[in-house]
């Protein structure tokens, strides 16, 4: 099924060493557009990199292709390439010590975002019309901010992950990337089935969510929000933890860094793959947590989900920033890479991803010329309904 060499890519964004490409139907939705899928997600006949080279080396050849990637080519569209993706997807920043850094085009100098990198600068890059990814932590929304394009995380467990690589399987979902909201709406109508959910007619703006970022951003913000609210209706002010987003995400941290250990730890142990900066010192964390760590956290994980639906209830929207800033610099110091951006990142991403909910992020801010994105988070199975307000948002905006 494989049918074309490695496309032209001066963005580094596409795998060269396991390249695959698949021919679509050729009908329905989506044909005549073409799509990426990121590292993590089986393709028959192709070995599954994963963002390092001792798994893509270690690992045989899949025997099937992922379910979301199939849908895609049932619905017509064609796969190009499969794309970089950050080491072994531990790593929200899009640099890669082994494979390197896709291009930014929206924020030249600057990364990606990570872990899906290659699939949001491919998108980006208008090398393709749409590209699949994964979220656990955050590695749809981030990427999708500072690149300036449009991505979701869905309800955990909507869109099928049969054939993609397990990371923090509590926490996993496939997500995907468009420039344009109408097809981005076409893939979530293939991808999604139908809603469970009300439609969204609540907007709540996440006071405490918003003290985390700087003035700068929440300025640069601030006609986005007024944008949602005359979608939407006068917003109300919550303070979305009552503990603190800080003590959140170390209640998320905890659990993500058991995961991943319980899913890769035997195997970093064995092989002793060389890991860069960063990645390292994740997973020598992950390795210390301790099962009644994880059993303290669960409990805590869902008083937070059962609070943050009933701030929901069956139609509300939580907007938030989705960063805190805006893609830095490529190359910078790790520590600065892992305090002010990451950490400070995830005291907002881990709301959606503790209570496995809907966040689309959607670019609609600029800071110093970067692109910046606005998060919603929607009720449990809100999703088609979250896309289809997010479009009346971007076509007012």
């Amino acid at each position: 099924m494989t049918i074309w060499a490695a496309p032209n890519d001066p963005l580094g964004t596409f795998c060269r060493e396991n390249h695959a490409s698949l021919k679509g139907s050729g009908a329905g939705p989506l044909a005549g557009l073409t799509f990426a899928v990121k590292d993590a997600f089986h393709i028959q006949g192709v070995r599954t990199g994963f963002g390092q080279p001792d798994w893509l080396r270690m690992h045989p050849p899949a025997a099937k292709t992922a379910r979301a990637v199939t849908q895609m080519l049932a619905a017509g569209a064609d796969m190009v390439a499969k794309t970089h993706c950050d080491e072994l997807c531990y790593s929200l920043s899009g640099e890669n010590v082994h494979y390197g850094t896709p291009v930014n085009v929206n924020a030249p100098g600057r990364v990606p975002g990570g872990s899906s990198n290659g699939s949001a600068a491919a998108v980006a890059g208008s090398l393709v019309d749409f590209a699949l990814g994964t979220d656990c932590g955050g590695s749809i929304r981030l990427p999708a901010s500072y690149c300036g394009i449009i991505g979701l995380r869905p309800t955990h467990g909507r869109v099928h992950d049969e054939g993609v690589l397990p990371f923090g399987p509590s926490f996993d979902v496939v997500g995907w990337f468009a420039r344009d909201i109408a097809l981005f709406q076409k893939v979530g109508d293939v991808l999604l089935g139908a809603d469970k959910a009300s439609s969204p007619t609540r907007l709540i703006i996440a006071d405490d969510a918003w003290a985390q970022v700087e003035q700068p951003v929440a300025n640069a913000l601030r006609a986005a929000v007024t944008t949602v609210e005359a979608a939407m209706g006068k917003a109300e002010h919550v303070c979305v933890s009552p503990d603190g987003l800080s003590d959140w995400f170390e209640v998320f941290r905890m659990l993500q860094g058991a995961e991943v250990w319980a899913t890769l730890g035997g195997w970093v142990t064995e092989i002793k793959p060389t890991l860069g900066p960063g990645i390292k010192e994740r997973f020598a964390h992950a390795a210390t947590i301790t099962p009644r760590q994880v059993a303290a956290a669960s409990v805590r994980r869902r008083a937070i989900t059962a609070h943050v639906e009933s701030l929901l209830g069956p139609d509300g929207v939580i907007c938030l920033p989705t960063s805190p800033r805006a893609a830095p610099p490529r190359n910078a110091p790790p520590d600065q890479i892992e305090v002010e951006y990451r950490n400070q990142a995830m005291r907002l991403l881990c709301i959606a991803g503790l209570s496995g909910l809907p966040q689309i992020s959607l670019p609609i801010a600029r800071i110093d010329g970067l692109p910046l994105g606005l998060s919603l988070i929607g009720a449990r199975n809100s999703d088609r309904a979250l896309i289809a307000l997010a479009r009346r948002i971007l076509l007012c905006a």
